[in-house]
């Protein structure tokens, strides 16, 4: 076990860090299970540009790689291409 103040502090700011990324990083994944469900084309569109900042955001804070968030967006870019508009 840590000894040492600023090691004992470490931790608990690991820990907090920790919390605050799972936070996150589950939010996302929500939103992105939300939007793969989703079959309405006009909904998807609607869902889109959030779900892309949430990627962006977890791949600037370091918590998913950039490739993962940008291929993450480029097969639901490509799931909301192939969904047909509905017909009035």
């Amino acid at each position: 076990m840590a000894n040492h103040k600023s090691a004992k502090k470490s931790i608990r700011q690991a820990e907090t860090a920790r919390l605050r990324n799972r936070y996150y990083y589950v939010t996302t994944r929500n939103a992105v299970k939300k939007l793969r469900t989703t079959t309405e084309k006009t909904d998807a569109e609607k869902l889109m540009p959030s779900v892309f900042s949430m990627l962006d955001k977890l791949a600037k804070r370091n918590i998913i790689h950039k490739n993962k968030a940008s291929n993450l967006k480029s097969k639901l870019n490509g799931y909301v291409n192939r969904l047909t508009a509905k017909a009035a």
